[in-house]
């Protein structure tokens, strides 16, 4: 696993559970408005956090913590996602996964080998907007796929979009949320970048 860092405790980021955040590096998306850029772009990754210093601190917090989050970058682009999430498990740990939807094949195997608890997609755009949000062209029959695994998997979940309003309308928003539905869909405010990156510097501060 290529890790790129931890935020040791929250309590918004896994519904109704304390949890620790565990962040990936690499991502095949290129967002304009991308919060962690350090976790993207390779040019800007620094040295991967070693994954039995993550595993050894959440040995230590057990009966502390109850939940592990993993996100990234895009967590299913790792090739030890599987293992790595099994080995979350064992410790006695809830999970959840934060996911832009474009590795069904992943998300299933998550699913079938109840290593997961709690997923969140990441809805860009209306699809015709997709590129231009994510800098790639988007494949709406994958992207259906992920949110119909979610939909029928029996765990919590929830669909979001970050609302840049330099790009997406309130039209957009409307018709994602009829797509997501009122119930698991959430829109959150697309935050200045400058904020953003000090977030982030605090997160690597932390480890």
């Amino acid at each position: 696993m290529k890790l790129g860092g931890l935020v040791k405790f929250t309590l918004i980021d896994f519904p109704g559970t304390p949890a620790a955040i565990v962040f990936t590096q690499g991502c095949n998306f290129r967002c304009r408005y991308c919060h962690n850029p350090e976790l993207v772009y390779p040019h800007l990754f620094s040295q991967s956090m070693p994954e039995e210093e993550v595993m050894n601190f959440l040995k230590r917090r057990q009966g502390t913590l109850e939940g592990v989050v993993v996100s990234g970058g895009e967590p299913t682009l790792q090739e030890d996602l599987v293992r790595f999430m099994t080995d979350v498990k064992a410790l006695g740990y809830k999970t959840k996964l934060d996911t832009n939807g474009t590795r069904p094949d992943v998300l299933r195997e998550l699913i079938d080998k109840k290593l997961v608890d709690f997923i969140a997609m990441d809805l860009k755009a209306p699809l015709a907007k997709y590129a231009s949000i994510t800098g790639v062209e988007a494949n709406s029959v994958i992207l259906q796929q992920s949110m119909d695994l979610i939909r029928h998997s029996g765990l919590g979940y929830q669909f979001r979009t970050t609302y840049d309003k330099e790009v997406l309308t309130d039209s957009d928003i409307a018709a994602l949320t009829q797509l997501a539905g009122d119930d698991h869909y959430k829109v959150q405010e697309c935050l200045p970048v400058a904020k953003e990156k000090a977030t982030l510097k605090v997160m690597h501060e932390e480890l």
